[in-house]
């Protein structure tokens, strides 16, 4: 099968590799329909992520059942599914919790010695406890599938952000970034009964989804300007609920500064350049809470499916730009260069 690999920075390429089969009697083959290249993919695209020459890339992805194992129950040949970021067993303590990405026995797509979700299919572990159905018609329904792809990874990960920094029904939130992930913070913050939404970004057509999605106000400056904005409209106290979908040193101090005393932070954005670290002083002393980290998306799965299918949500505007597998390597170069905001991946 043909599959995407990387093999430097801003190497990528799209190469036959093994067909998938199943190894374990827990395992599941999946035939990739549709899949997508995540912001976080850049860091590995940029060098700033260690990865081995020639190996997988992807996490996002949803396809048809093509094999199971004898152990597997919940899914069955020619099912339409999604799989999350991650897989897990769905038993352990930490599953049992609704922390899946902590799963005892989970992994992540692309890892050394397993598939990347940018390719025609993936062996899926766990299929049981990682894989969610979807309803057989929407295969036929672009645009459900494509928001549907969506809960693989983003949407769930602006979910996740959004229950971090405590939205509740009538909240003012202030989300910082302006990709795809900050977006669908937007629309989680929205769904969750936010009153007030500020978007923190400089380019237009990203903060035009941003006000599509429930976006109230937007602030297109950065830094101590940025903090300024946010406090003018917030009566110079600051949001009570912050989300971080940026990842950066830049954009977490952007965070703090513009959380309001006693508010919350929901942080998703992957880490990179903090090395400097954090004033955990200035966190204590204003009562300011921290919380997120990696989205365990399947376990939101099941409460975000139904608003997906009966269109309550419909995160699918991320995706501003289309290509077949032969594409993918032109697509990172259009997400790095900021000319596409997430990259839809047909195969």
């Amino acid at each position: 099968m043909r599959a995407t690999t990387i093999h430097a920075p801003y190497d990528m390429r799209v190469e036959d590799v093994p067909d998938p089969v199943v190894r374990l009697p827990t395992d599941a083959v999946v035939r990739v329909l549709r899949a997508c290249v995540c912001g976080s993919d850049l860091w590995a695209y940029r060098g700033e992520a260690a990865r081995k020459p020639g190996q997988r890339i992807g996490h996002e992805f949803l396809g048809t059942v093509e094999e199971t194992g004898s152990e597997v129950t919940g899914v069955r040949r020619g099912d339409l599914v999604v799989a999350p970021f991650m897989w897990s067993d769905g038993v352990c303590d930490y599953c049992r919790e609704g922390l899946t990405t902590s799963c005892e026995h989970g992994g992540f797509w692309g890892s050394v010695g397993y598939d990347g979700g940018q390719g025609e299919a993936v062996r899926v572990p766990f299929a049981d406890g990682t894989l969610v159905r979807l309803p057989e018609e929407a295969a036929s329904d672009e645009r459900l599938l494509s928001a549907l792809l969506t809960l693989s990874d983003v949407m769930g990960t602006g979910h996740h952000a959004a229950v971090g920094a405590g939205v509740h029904k009538g909240a003012a939130v202030a989300v910082v970034g302006d990709g795809a992930v900050g977006l669908c913070a937007v629309l989680a913050a929205k769904r969750l009964g936010a009153e007030r939404i500020i978007a923190l970004g400089r380019h237009q057509v990203r903060t035009d989804i941003a006000r599509r999605f429930g976006a109230t106000d937007v602030v297109a400056e950065r830094g101590d300007a940025a903090v300024e904005a946010v406090r003018e409209l917030t009566r110079g106290q600051g949001a009570p609920c912050v989300v971080e979908a940026v990842g950066t040193e830049q954009s977490m101090r952007t965070a703090v500064n513009i959380t309001r005393d006693g508010g919350a932070i929901g942080f998703v954005g992957v880490p990179h350049g903090s090395g400097t670290g954090l004033d955990l002083g200035v966190l204590f002393d204003r009562n300011v809470a921290l919380r997120g980290g990696v989205a365990p998306v399947r376990a939101y799965l099941p409460e975000l499916l139904p608003d997906v299918l009966d269109g309550t949500i419909d995160p699918s505007p991320v995706f501003d730009l289309t290509v077949g597998l032969e594409g993918v390597p032109g697509g990172y170069r259009a997400m790095d260069e900021r000319t596409a905001l997430k990259v839809l991946i047909t195969v």
